[in-house]
C-alpha cells in the first residue's frame, strides 16, 4: 500500500491488516517501528479537531519528526499552487504527507509526488482513515461484520463518511442502510433508504451523522431546523429505548447534541463515540506505519 486515498483501493484482506494492526498496537502486543529520521507534514486545508490532533499524536509515538506547515502563514497565502505546495514539502525532505482538504478527489493532481499520501478527508468524498476507525471499533463489538444491520442517518450526499463506510462495510459483508431527508440521498450509492422508526428495532450499528452546513446552498442553511431534524432523524430517547441489548451507537464527530443524537445519549452505555476517537489514534498509528514499511521494503529492493 503506497497511499490511503479512499476506501475503494483498499481490498478486505488490507482493511483485516490495518484494524488487525491497529487492534495489537492498542493491546500492546505490536510495538511498531520507530521513524526517528523521517519527516512528517499535515496539511488541513479544512478545520479539525479529532482526525487533525490524532495524527499528530500517532505521529509523534511512531518518532516522526513534524514539519510545521499552516496554511494560513505559507505561501498559499501567496498565490502557491496546492500542487507546488506539497511538491515543495516534499522537496525539503518530508517522507509522507497528510492532506485534508476541501476539493474531492484532490489527490488526483497529486500523481506525480513521489512520496506517500494519507487522505484525511477530501470535500465530499472520501474519509478512509475515519471508516476504518469506524469498522475497528465494530469489530471489537462483533468480531466479524458478515450480516450486521447497519443504519447510517443524517446528510448522506454530503458525507466522505458515508461514502467510506458504505462501500468499506458492505464489501466486508454487512447490511447497510441510509436514513436521510430527501434532499441529502445521494443515489450514486447503491443503498435502500429506510425510514428509522421500521427498523430501528433491529439494526446492530446506529451511526449518526453531523449536518454538513458548510457544504450546504443558503436555502439549505436558512431551512434547517434544528428540532424537526432531530425528530425525523435523530437519535431520540424513545428511539435508543428500542435498540437491542448488544446494539452500539456510532457518531464521526464533532457532535451537535440535540440535533444529530439526544444530549444524554452522547455517552449513554450503548455509546461508543468516544471510543471511535480513541481507536483512531492506533489506527493512524498503523496505517502510518504500514505505508513507511511498505515505502521502506520498495526503497531496499531498489537499493539490491
Amino acid at each position: 500500500m503506497d497511499n490511503l486515498l479512499s476506501m475503494e483501493h483498499l481490498s478486505t484482506n488490507e482493511i483485516h491488516e490495518l484494524i488487525q494492526r491497529a487492534s495489537a498496537i492498542k493491546k500492546g502486543d505490536l510495538k511498531p517501528q520507530r521513524y526517528e529520521d523521517k519527516f512528517v507534514a499535515n496539511l488541513f486545508f479544512e478545520n479539525s479537531t479529532r482526525t487533525k490532533s490524532s495524527f499528530l499524536v500517532a505521529e509523534q509515538k511512531l518518532g516522526l519528526k513534524l514539519i510545521d506547515f499552516e496554511t494560513n502563514t505559507s505561501s498559499v497565502q501567496k498565490g502557491e499552487s496546492f500542487y507546488d505546495t506539497c511538491k515543495t514539502l516534499e522537496q525539503v525532505g518530508a517522507d509522507v504527507l497528510v492532506i485534508r482538504h476541501s476539493q474531492t478527489t484532490y489527490y488526483e493532481e497529486l500523481k506525480s509526488l513521489n512520496i506517500p499520501i494519507i487522505n484525511g478527508g477530501d470535500g465530499s468524498g472520501q474519509h478512509p482513515t475515519q471508516s476504518l476507525l469506524d469498522i475497528m471499533t465494530i469489530y471489537e463489538e462483533y468480531q466479524s461484520f458478515e450480516g450486521l444491520n447497519i443504519l447510517i442517518c443524517g446528510d448522506i450526499k454530503n458525507s466522505r463518511v458515508a461514502r467510506s463506510n458504505f462501500q468499506s462495510l458492505s464489501a466486508l459483508g454487512a447490511n447497510v442502510m441510509f436514513s436521510s431527508p430527501e434532499a441529502w440521498k445521494d443515489c450514486s450509492l447503491d443503498a435502500p433508504y429506510v425510514d428509522i422508526d421500521t427498523v430501528i428495532d433491529h439494526i446492530d450499528i446506529v451511526m449518526l451523522l453531523r449536518v454538513q452546513h458548510e457544504r450546504h446552498d443558503n436555502g439549505e442553511s436558512t431551512s434547517f431546523e434544528a428540532n424537526n431534524y432531530h425528530e425525523q432523524f435523530g437519535l431520540t430517547q424513545a428511539r435508543y429505548d428500542k435498540l437491542h441489548n448488544q446494539a452500539i451507537v456510532m457518531h464521526p464527530a464533532p457532535v451537535n447534541r440535540g440535533v444529530e443524537i439526544d444530549h444524554s445519549l452522547v455517552e449513554a452505555s450503548k455509546s461508543r463515540i468516544f471510543k471511535q476517537m480513541e481507536n483512531g489514534m492506533y489506527l493512524r498509528m498503523a496505517v502510518i506505519d504500514y505505508i513507511l514499511q511498505t515505502k521502506g521494503a520498495e526503497t531496499n529492493e531498489v537499493i539490491k
